[in-house]
């Protein structure tokens, strides 16, 4: 299961990063604002890479809000896409968010499994 996770992680942050830095064209759209498209896409990553790394969730934070800052600082050299702040606040944040989500869940099936063994 955790080689399934981490590859579905993994897959899931290159199609961000394509999405990101690729034709505007390829991006899917939604309507919820450039904004609320960030922190979907965030939230997911965040969520995913928290289920599928479970061990050092701290390294795992910081090798995440690392990676949404080189993607948007990337942004500077793709053609037809702009690197902004607000941008980078949003998508560290709301990757931290599915970070802490994945943790709480994890807390709460870890918590349930104990009890139902007792």
């Amino acid at each position: 299961m955790t080689i399934f996770l981490r590859l579905l992680a993994w897959l899931l942050a290159a199609a961000v990063a394509f999405a990101t830095l690729g034709p505007p064209r390829y991006r899917p759209h939604a309507d919820l604002g450039q904004s609320g498209e960030h922190a979907l896409a965030f939230v997911l990553v965040g969520l995913a890479f928290g289920l599928a790394y479970t061990r050092n969730r701290l390294l795992t934070a910081f090798i995440a809000v690392a990676m949404t800052g080189a993607i948007e600082i990337m942004q500077f050299w793709a053609p037809g896409r702009h690197a902004r702040w607000m941008d980078f606040v949003v998508d560290a944040s709301t990757v931290c968010v599915g970070l802490a989500v994945a943790a709480a869940l994890d807390w709460m099936i870890k918590r349930t499994r104990t009890q139902a063994s007792q």
